[in-house]
């Protein structure tokens, strides 16, 4: 095996571990993994709607983590998947980007 920096691979079942991980101590235990992925799925759409996914392009991504969270909020509501707090949304998504600064990913 070479010394080369190996990429990190994304991965949903670390993500889901760092993040549940990750949560204010008083939220361990509190959702449940598809509801975590849930969350973690709204975080896509938004990139996707943004064009953030988009591999061809090589423009510095600024990701607006207001208008991130406003989106999550809102759909998160209006799915109505199970109550969620914007303090849960906050910290599960804070969760999420965390993981991905640990890839690297937006680098």
């Amino acid at each position: 095996m070479s010394d080369e920096k190996k990429v990190l691979e994304y991965d949903e079942d670390d993500s889901l571990k760092f993040i549940q991980e990750h949560l204010p101590e008083e939220m361990h235990d509190e959702f449940s993994d598809d509801e975590i992925n849930y969350i973690v799925d709204l975080i896509y759409e938004f990139y996707e709607e943004k064009g953030f996914l988009d591999e061809n392009d090589d423009t510095e991504i600024e990701i607006d983590e207001d208008e991130l969270l406003e989106f999550i909020i809102k759909n998160a509501r209006k799915d109505a998947i199970r109550e969620f707090s914007d303090e849960q949304i906050e910290a599960i998504v804070a969760g999420e980007l965390a993981y991905c600064d640990t890839l690297n990913l937006f680098d």
